[in-house]
C-alpha cells in the first residue's frame, strides 16, 4: 500500500485533469445548442410575411431585457445592401421589451432579411435572423453570420477561461480558509503558499482575459478584436464589464490579504509556537497568543468580505441577476460560491498538505472535516432553491438542456459525497489512533531507532572538533535529509493517513469534473426560460434561423418517346408561409423541353398534413412557376413532382426537403 500510493496519486491527477478538460469541451458543445438566454418572441413585419407596402420601420420584441447597440439590428435588401437608417429606438415599456429601426423610404418589391444581435441580461450573447417580403417574395443574396453569437473558437476559449477563473477563485478562497480555520501553521508552509498565490494569479489572469474577450464574444466573433480599444471601452459600460473591473479591484485587496497572511501572520504563528515551547512565563505566552488571535480575527473578517465581494461579481452578472426573486437569489448565490470554495478549495489544500507535508496535524484534518460538512449543508439548501428557481417544472429536468446538465451535476455530487464519507471514516480512525501513534513516535525517538541519524550526529560532532566547517555543513545537510526521509517513511507507514490521502485525491478529481459541469450550467439557458420560449414560439429554438432556398435537380425517364430529361426545382425562401416555386425541365441535350403537364404536391407525414397540391403556370418553354405556394409549418416535407411527357407516359419524382 505504501509503495503504490506515491506513484498512484500523480498519475490519477493527470488523468482526471485531462478528463476535466475534455468534459469542459463536451459540456460546452452540449450547452451550445441552448446558450441563448433571451429570445425573439415577435416582430413587425412577422417572419415570412408578405406585405403590400414597404413598412417604415421594423420592430423586434424579446422575452427579457437585453443590451443592444446602434448597429445591433441590420435590414438587408435582396442584393445584401443595408436599408435601415438612423439610430435604433427603444420602445420598451412595462414588461414588454421592444426595439425598432427605421427603413429607407420607397423600398422596391422583394425579400428582405433582418439580422439582429444583442447581449442578454445574464451577460450571454444572442443573435438571429428572419425574412419578410414586400409585394412578392424574390431571390436574395443577403448573407448573415453563419456562426451563432458566442460560438466558434472565441466561444470555446471564453468558456475555458471562465472554467479557469472559477478554479482560481476556489483555490484562492478555499486555500486561505484552510490555513486560517484548520491549520494555522500552514501559513509558513511553502506548498500551501504556492497554492493560494497560484489561485490569485490564475483568477487575476483569467479575469483580464475575459475582459478582453468580451468584445469578440458578444460581437464580431473574431479573436483579433480582443485588442480593440474602442470595443473594450464599450464593454466597460456594460454590467459584465463593470463586474469584471470590480473583480480586479477586489483582487488587489486580496493581494494585500495574502501578503499579511503569509508574512506577518505566519511570523506571529511561528513566534507563538516558539514561546509556547520555551520556558517563558505564562504572561508572555498569553500576550503572544492574544496578538495572534487578534490578527487571525482581522484576517478572517477582511478575507470574508473580500471573498464575498469577488463571489458577488458572478452573482451580479449571471443567472442570479435575472428572472424571479433576484433580491434573494443573488445573496444565496454568493453564499453558494463561498461554500463551494470552502469545501473544494479546502479539499485541494488538504490533499497538498497530505502529500507534501510530512507532519500535518490530525487536528487540522478533523477541523476541515467539520467545515466540509457545514459547507455541504449550505450547498444543499442554496442548491435546492437555485434548482427550483432555474428549472421551473418537473418536465424541465428531462426536457431542457439545463435540467439534464443539473441532473449530471447532482449525480457527480452524490459520487463526491460518497468519497467524502470514506474520508470522514479515515479521519475518525486518525483520531482514534492518534495517541498510540504519538506514543510510538516518542518511544522510537528515545530509543534512538534511526542508526543512520545517530551516525550522522557523531560525524558532525567530530567535524566540529576538527574545525572543518565544510565537512560539518555537508554532514548537517545529510542529517536534515535523513530526518526528512524518516518523517516521510513514518507518514507512508501510517495506514490511516495513506487511506485518507487516496480518498481525498478521489474527491479532488471528481470535484474537477463537477466544476466543469457547473461552468457549462452558467452558459446554458435555464429550464424556466426554455419552457417560456416553447410556449411562445412552439419550439425550443431561441430565434428563427435564416431561411435558405431549396434547390433540387433530378433525372427522370417516363419510358416513352422523348421521355428522358432533367428536372430542376427551387423553393424560395423555403420557410413557413408564402413561397415562390420555379420548375425547369431540360432535355438530354440540355435545352428547354416542353411537356404537357407538371404537377407538384407537398406532404408533412409527421403531422399528417397533405398532400397539398400545387399546379404551376407555364411561363415559357420548359419553365413553370407558382408564386403563392403556402407551406403552413416547418419540418421535413415529402415533395412529389409528376411529369407527363405524353398522354400515357408519366413519372413521379419523390424527395424529402427541409422547410424552415
Amino acid at each position: 500500500m505504501t509503495a503504490i500510493a506515491p506513484r498512484f496519486g500523480p498519475r490519477l491527477i493527470r488523468l482526471l485533469l485531462v478528463t476535466a478538460v475534455l468534459t469542459v469541451g463536451l459540456l460546452g458543445a452540449l450547452a451550445g445548442t441552448a446558450s441563448a438566454h433571451a429570445a425573439l418572441t415577435g416582430s413587425d413585419p412577422k417572419d415570412g410575411a408578405v406585405v403590400d407596402v414597404a413598412p417604415r420601420e421594423v420592430t423586434l420584441t424579446f422575452s427579457e431585457q437585453i443590451a443592444m447597440g446602434d448597429d445591433s439590428i441590420r435590414v438587408l435588401d435582396p442584393s445584401s445592401k443595408r436599408v435601415d437608417v438612423a439610430k435604433m429606438r427603444d420602445l420598451s415599456q412595462g414588461g414588454t421589451v421592444r426595439y425598432a429601426v427605421g427603413l429607407k423610404p420607397g423600398l422596391p418589391d422583394g425579400t428582405y432579411t433582418v439580422a439582429w444581435q444583442a447581449v442578454s441580461a445574464d451577460s450571454h450573447p444572442v443573435s438571429g435572423a428572419f425574412t419578410f417580403s414586400v409585394g412578392a417574395p424574390s431571390a436574395t443574396t443577403a448573407t448573415v453570420p453563419g456562426q451563432e453569437a458566442g460560438g466558434g473558437l472565441v466561444g470555446t476559449l471564453y468558456d475555458t477561461v471562465r472554467y479557469i477563473s472559477y478554479a482560481g477563485f476556489i483555490l484562492l478562497v478555499g486555500g486561505a480558509a484552510f490555513v486560517l480555520a484548520c491549520w494555522q501553521r500552514g501559513a509558513s508552509v511553502r506548498p500551501l503558499q504556492r497554492l493560494v498565490v497560484g489561485g490569485w494569479v490564475t483568477l487575476t489572469a483569467a479575469t483580464l482575459v475575459l475582459l478582453l474577450l468580451r468584445t469578440p464574444y458578444t460581437g464580431s466573433g473574431k479573436l483579433g478584436d480582443m485588442f480593440d480599444l474602442g470595443g473594450l471601452s464599450d464593454v466597460l459600460d456594460t454590467k459584465t464589464g463593470a463586474a469584471l473591473v470590480s473583480r480586479l479591484l477586489l483582487l488587489g485587496a486580496a493581494a494585500l490579504f495574502i501578503a499579511v497572511l503569509f508574512g506577518a501572520y505566519a511570523k506571529r504563528v511561528t513566534e507563538a509556537e516558539s514561546e509556547a515551547e520555551s520556558e517563558q512565563d505564562g504572561e508572555g505566552n498569553a500576550e503572544a497568543g492574544k496578538a495572534k488571535a487578534d490578527l487571525a480575527f482581522g484576517l478572517g473578517l477582511g478575507g470574508t468580505v473580500v471573498a464575498a465581494g469577488i463571489a458577488g461579481t458572478w452573482a451580479l452578472s449571471e443567472h442570479a441577476s435575472t428572472g424571479i426573486q433576484t433580491g434573494l437569489a443573488m445573496p444565496l448565490d454568493v453564499l453558494h460560491l463561498l461554500a463551494v470554495a470552502a469545501w473544494l478549495g479546502g479539499l485541494v489544500s488538504l490533499l497538498v498538505a497530505l502529500h507534501r507535508v510530512p507532519d500535518l496535524e490530525r487536528a487540522a484534518v478533523r477541523r476541515f472535516s467539520r467545515i466540509a460538512f457545514t459547507s455541504v449543508v449550505v450547498l444543499a439548501v442554496t442548491g435546492v432553491y437555485q434548482s427550483w428557481r432555474q428549472v421551473g417544472s418537473w418536465d424541465a429536468w428531462t426536457d431542457t438542456s439545463y435540467g439534464q446538465l443539473l441532473l449530471v451535476k447532482i449525480g457527480l455530487i452524490a459520487v463526491l459525497l460518497g468519497a467524502a464519507w470514506f474520508s470522514r471514516r479515515w479521519t475518525g480512525l486518525l483520531g482514534e489512533d492518534a495517541k498510540t501513534a504519538e506514543a510510538g513516535a516518542e518511544a522510537g525517538a528515545e530509543a534512538g531507532v534511526d542508526v543512520a541519524e545517530e551516525t550522522a550526529e557523531e560525524d558532525v560532532a567530530e567535524a566540529g572538533t576538527a574545525a572543518d566547517p565544510e565537512r560539518a555543513a555537508q554532514l548537517a545537510r545529510q542529517r536534515t535529509a535523513l530526518a526528512t526521509a524518516r518523517k516521510k517513511r513514518d507518514r507512508d507507514a501510517d495506514t490511516e493517513r495513506s487511506g485518507l490521502r487516496r480518498s481525498v485525491l478521489i474527491e479532488a478529481c471528481v470535484a474537477l469534473v463537477v466544476l466543469a459541469v457547473t461552468t457549462a450550467l452558467t452558459g446554458t439557458e435555464p429550464g424556466r426560460t426554455q419552457e417560456k420560449e416553447v410556449s411562445r414560439t412552439g419550439t425550443g429554438a431561441a430565434a428563427p434561423a435564416p431561411a435558405r432556398p431549396v434547390n433540387l435537380t433530378e433525372r427522370f425517364d417516363t419510358g416513352g418517346t422523348k421521355g428522358k430529361g432533367t428536372l430542376r426545382l427551387t423553393i424560395d425562401p423555403a420557410s413557413p408561409g408564402t413561397n415562390l416555386m420555379h420548375v425547369w425541365i431540360d432535355g438530354p441535350d440540355g435545352k428547354p423541353m416542353d411537356v404537357p403537364e407538371v404537377k407538384v404536391a407537398y406532404t408533412l407525414k409527421s403531422q399528417q398534413i397533405g398532400p397539398l397540391p400545387v399546379v404551376p403556370e407555364r411561363l415559357a418553354a420548359g419553365h413553370w412557376s407558382a408564386g403563392n405556394v403556402q407551406i403552413p409549418m416547418p419540418g421535413d416535407w415529402h415533395l412529389q413532382v409528376t411529369v407527363r411527357t405524353s398522354d400515357i407516359d408519366q413519372t413521379t419524382i419523390e424527395k424529402n426537403v427541409k422547410i424552415g
